[in-house]
């Protein structure tokens, strides 16, 4: 499957809408989608098309000059498994090193928490480098524990 990815472009939430509604399993609660429709809209975020069609996205937020975080990612399910998220991830990563960012972190629900969905995007996220920092279940509550996930880049 041929597919591009562009970036980084703002203004992005309402075509980021539709791949975030088609992944329930992972973005299920309608506050924290609402939030995230908001935040997104003024941060850089890296788009995956085919045939004109957003089908992925990455969302960065810049902490300092040193270190950012990949506040959300997202793929439509029936692209899963085919490089787009890697794409993303290369692309938003060369694009970091070249503004000097020196190191990227990402929260995602914990190992404590069996869900295997979570389980799939540590296991992407540890395949492209990151590693576990450390799990904080006050960060969101108890039963959704976060993990933070760094690298240097």
């Amino acid at each position: 499957m041929e597919f591009s990815v562009t970036g980084p472009h703002l203004n992005t939430s309402a075509i980021c809408t539709p791949v975030l509604r088609s992944l329930p399993e992972w973005f299920g609660i309608e506050g924290s989608l609402l939030q995230y429709f908001s935040e997104i809209e003024h941060l850089p975020t890296f788009l995956a098309r085919t045939s004109g069609v957003v089908i992925g996205f990455l969302s960065i937020k810049q902490q300092n000059p040193y270190s950012a975080e990949i506040l959300l990612m997202g793929i439509r399910p029936e692209f899963h498994r085919q490089g787009i998220g890697r794409k993303l991830f290369i692309t938003a990563q060369a694009w970091l090193r070249q503004k000097g960012v020196e190191y990227l972190q990402v929260k995602t629900l914990g190992p404590s928490n069996d869900d295997p969905n979570y389980a799939k995007t540590r296991d992407f996220y540890e395949s492209m480098g990151f590693r576990a920092l450390e799990e904080i279940p006050q960060i969101w509550n108890e039963h959704n524990p976060c993990l933070i996930l760094i690298m240097r880049l």
